[in-house]
């Protein structure tokens, strides 16, 4: 099973907010996941970002890959790979 972290859009028309989610690669965008570790809101100024760091290290160590736009927000966070 190819398992991917990435964002789960939420939130009404015109003002989004995002869940960090682990899923399945081939499970739609908005559809089942099978763990939440964090959010991002845009729409907040400063942006807001929460990721839970020691899921997130445990998914990553078991295989997980982030999708591009996770690694960017991983980056703002500064959560760091081990």
């Amino acid at each position: 099973m190819a398992v991917r972290i990435r964002l789960k859009r939420m939130g009404a028309k015109k003002r989004p907010f995002y869940r960090i989610v682990v899923a399945d690669s081939r499970a739609p965008r908005d559809g089942r996941f099978i763990e939440e570790i964090g959010y991002y809101n845009p729409l907040t100024e400063p942006t807001t970002i929460k990721v839970d760091a020691e899921k997130a290290q445990k998914w990553l160590s078991m295989g997980a890959q982030p999708s591009d736009t996770v690694k960017v927000l991983f980056a703002k966070a500064g959560f760091q790979k081990k």
